[in-house]
């Protein structure tokens, strides 16, 4: 896809990956988009955590050219399955966190995932929005967070 601001992004489901390309977008991940805890801020622990969802979790990328600036992951839970995603800085805004999750979510039907389900801050509007317009909704709410979730049947 041509984004927003005209950059050829590909979007590739990853089941065995090299995570340097994957590790360098998190090492430069500006600290004030960090919500939750995620992602972890220094290298040792980028990398653990990173195995953890390549390992375990299903799993897509965004690309630029050779430089990862998206990554999506769906975790399996005994809720369902959570879903993640980060957005590089310099990306956001231009189409590809939508492109990402609605390739993330048909990727997770063809793998069988029925319920699909995340949280997010309350003022994060931005995010709140993109969530409800690939089908998200409210389904709980605490005092900062918002969980919204999903059902995949008859997603593409």
């Amino acid at each position: 896809m041509d984004d927003a601001e005209g950059r050829r992004i590909t979007f590739e489901v990853v089941e065995d990956a090299d995570t340097e390309p994957i590790v360098e977008m998190y090492v430069a991940f500006d600290p004030a988009d960090r919500a939750q805890g995620i992602p972890p801020s220094q290298e040792d622990r980028i990398r653990s955590w990173l195995d953890t969802l390549l390992e375990e979790g299903l799993n897509v990328l965004a690309w630029d050219d050779e430089d990862v600036v998206g990554h999506a992951v769906l975790m399996p839970d005994d809720d369902g399955w959570e879903l993640a995603i980060f957005v590089n800085q310099p990306y956001q805004g231009a189409g590809i966190g939508t492109e990402l999750i609605q390739t993330l979510l048909g990727y997770g039907a063809e793998e069988g995932v029925d319920r699909v389900w995340l949280t997010v801050e309350r003022w994060n509007r931005p995010a709140i929005a993109l969530y409800k317009s690939v089908g998200f909704e409210p389904s709980d709410a605490e005092s900062f967070e918002m969980e919204m979730s999903l059902l995949l049947a008859g997603v593409e």
